[in-house]
């Protein structure tokens, strides 16, 4: 590791001078960011790129939740109102005087344990203001951090006699756009993320909220002009902008709400039961909140901005944690052919007290010992790493909607589902286990088994776990993506790493780059991923739009590989389509990049197109390099990928409504290297909804001098694997 760190007293300062405006710009000198306090003493930043605003001078600050005086705390509220009726003492928006500002500079590489690129590089310039508050004798620091893509920040509370403990009512940290810009966007919900995006001007997000708000099983929407992040938009001169968070730790998940007469966002966080936004003791701080910019949409995509904010690795061996490509037992039960629950005879369930072994099978239940060897032989014929298995343990006829508290054990399986057997079948062929523990959104329940449940996965040979939380949360009336469940995450997370297992959560609140401090966190769903091509589709574009957004804080669990677009092959009654052409499922598993990777469809399926499936089998899920070639949010991706362990290449292009034509130049290439090129395209006028599964595969020889030209049809794209010829 490299390191460079410097530091340069700026100001230390009285009261009275220190209102002046402080600059900090970018390693490049492209961006730059003021900041200064207003008459009102409130904090003001504003940020420019290549002398174009990015973001118009806006406030900075929190309100706390203003406690009943009768209470005993530890300290004394008195009634101190503002102008506009606030309690000072509620305030930390105003009133602040500078203390004093710090600069620094930081420049390290370091090497993540799985990732996009074998290396990474974090270089920063970064201004530290120390705000005091005199009217209430307390202080906070806010600290910016100026990358040459970005800008982050967040608010710091030393421990203080002043500022022990507080309740957070809302962060009140202000976006004001320079214009009204086209975002993709979905709408503010403190519960899911699973919606389809819509493209939009801003000042036309109130209007097109109700028509972008579909069912989900479980859903909170805030405000007709609410989004979340990662919010991607573009300007009408050409600037790509993107509002995040990195670091979300023991703090609420961040929405922003809309002024769409001013055109300013400000954050909006989750509530608990309460109505309150966080609880917080000092010393503390919030999670970073984010700006990535460019000129050129593939730097959006190229950006580490979330990474780097987030702490290094805390896991000391990381040996154990692997990237992972799977098969598994699901897409059978997604699309309405087979079932999680073992039988149809009961009405309820009581763990410990059903008697499954009276029950009558409902012969539908896929988790059967018998059909999950047929998947273990298939990954091990295949080279696959492991098989999930959903649906293996009681429990599953009275699962949902209940409210139930005690609704799994997470270790008693059906009776059709032999762990012991299942476990020595899968070793004998070097396959292992991946485990599913779906929680039914009963947290409390989850960690009543999870010590017990992850005992069980260590001693039957299963180092993954993908966990759900599908439904409300209970505790009642507490949020997916509120503070207490954001912590309770990130302890599943650490609980797994003292067995050594890694997690793919799903539902969970979507990731701000954790996977940095804790990299056994592989994966996440968090977003519309594939299950919703069998519940009536998702948009075309959807998977052009996903890298500049929900890809932005991390991996995505997508479920790529769906060969049988057409769902009533599965299941007579699923009249849905995947919305895509074949070859594009192939060219999934470049540009939705994550280190856990499933072939989602069934054996058989893959097994009538055994050459588009090499893709499938030859693509790797951890790289050494990426370079992004094309990319224009919400119309098509290109990305080339370098092998970790090699020097193949394997490039990806999915295209939206209108498809895509390509004119790449392979320079990325060794220049003094030959390589051969497996192309798999779209056949001449395949699109998703016009013969779907036609497509073509030519082989060249190639370097890096060689040009290809390119078509993707609508809801198509193409796949390129490219070997190194050896001597």
């Amino acid at each position: 590791m490299n390191i460079k760190k410097s530091f340069a007293l700026m100001a230390m300062c009285g009261f009275a001078f220190c209102a002046s405006a402080q600059k900090l710009t970018s390693p490049d000198g492209n961006l730059v960011m003021n900041f200064s306090l207003n008459e009102q003493g409130a904090p003001v930043y504003d940020l420019t790129y290549k002398d174009k605003a990015v973001i118009k001078p806006s406030t900075l600050g929190l309100e706390l939740k203003r406690e009943d005086p009768e209470k005993k705390t530890d300290f004394e509220w008195t009634e101190m109102k503002d102008k506009a009726g606030v309690d000072k003492r509620a305030n930390l928006m105003t009133g602040f005087k500078i203390k004093d500002t710090r600069t620094s500079t930081f420049d390290e590489t370091w090497r993540p344990v799985w990732g996009e690129e074998s290396e990474i590089r974090n270089h920063y310039n970064e201004l530290e203001v120390t705000l005091d508050q005199p009217m209430n004798n307390r202080y906070i620091v806010i600290r910016f951090r100026l990358f040459n893509d970005g800008l982050g920040f967040r608010y710091e509370f030393p421990q203080q006699q002043n500022l022990n403990y507080f309740v957070i009512k809302e962060e009140h940290s202000q976006f004001a756009m320079a214009g009204d810009h086209t975002a993709y966007w979905i709408p503010g919900d403190y519960d899911t993320q699973e919606y389809d995006y819509t493209t939009s001007r801003l000042s036309e997000i109130r209007g097109k909220m109700k028509d972008a708000v579909t069912p989900n099983s479980s859903q909170y929407v805030f405000s007709p002009t609410g989004v979340q992040t990662a919010l991607m938009m573009k300007t009408d001169d050409g600037l790509y902008i993107n509002l995040h968070e990195a670091a979300l730790v023991d703090y609420s998940c961040m929405s922003l709400n809309l002024d769409d007469k001013n055109m300013v966002f400000e954050s909006w966080l989750t509530p608990d039961a309460k109505g309150d936004k966080g609880y917080m003791q000092t010393p503390c701080n919030s999670p970073w909140r984010t700006i990535i910019v460019s000129d050129d949409a593939r730097d959006i995509l190229a950006s580490r901005i979330t990474l780097n904010l987030n702490e290094p690795c805390k896991i000391t061996d990381t040996s154990w944690i692997h990237p992972v490509k799977y098969v598994g037992v699901w897409w059978d039960m997604i699309t309405g052919r087979g079932t999680w629950a073992y039988t149809d005879d009961v009405y309820s369930v009581k763990l410990g007290e059903t008697d499954y072994m009276q029950t009558k099978p409902n012969g539908k239940h896929s988790a059967n010992t018998e059909n999950v060897k047929r998947y273990i032989d298939f990954a091990a014929k295949h080279g696959f790493d492991a098989v999930l298995v959903e649906g293996w343990n009681q429990g599953w006829e009275d699962w949902f909607g209940k409210s139930k508290d005690y609704v799994f054990d997470f270790v008693t399986p059906y009776p059709d589902f032999d762990v012991q057997e299942l476990h020595r079948y899968a070793a004998g062929k070097g396959i292992e286990m991946m485990m599913h523990h779906e929680t039914s959104s009963s947290v409390r329940n989850y960690e009543r088994h999870m010590d017990k449940a992850y005992q069980f996965m260590v001693d039957n040979g299963y180092s993954s776990v993908k966990s759900g939380y599908v439904g409300d949360i209970i505790p009642r009336g507490e949020h997916h993506y509120g503070q207490w469940m954001v912590n309770h995450y990130l302890y599943a997370v650490t609980k797994a790493a003292d067995y050594k297992i890694m997690v793919n959560a799903h539902e969970a609140v979507r990731p701000t780059g954790l996977c940095r401090t804790y990299p056994n966190l592989i994966g996440n769903e968090s977003a519309r991923g594939t299950e919703y091509e069998s519940f009536g589709g998702s948009n075309v574009n959807h998977t052009t739009i996903l890298p500049f957004t929900r890809l932005v804080g991390g991996p995505m669990d997508y479920t790529p590989g769906i060969f049988e677009t057409d769902c009533s092959k599965m299941n007579p009654t699923n009249t849905s389509r995947v919305r895509s052409t074949l070859v594009r499922q192939l060219a999934l598993y470049v540009t939705m990049y994550s280190p856990l990777q499933m072939a989602a469809d069934v054996p058989e399926n893959y097994e009538r197109f055994m050459d588009a499936f090499q893709f499938i089998k030859d693509v790797p899920v951890d790289w050494q390099r990426t370079e992004y070639l094309e990319a224009e949010p919400g119309e098509y991706v290109t990305i080339a990928r370098k092998d970790k362990h090699s020097n193949d290449w394997y490039v990806g292009c999915s295209a939206g409504y209108n498809g895509h034509e390509s004119k790449l130049t392979l320079d990325f290439l060794d220049p003094d290297k030959k390589y051969e090129a497996t192309i798999y395209a779209d056949a001449k006028g395949t699109a998703w909804d016009n013969n779907p599964q036609a497509y073509t595969i030519t082989k060249k020889k190639v370097t890096a001098k060689t040009k290809l030209n390119l078509k993707a049809g609508i809801g198509g794209g193409y796949a390129i694997s490219i070997k190194e010829i050896k001597d």
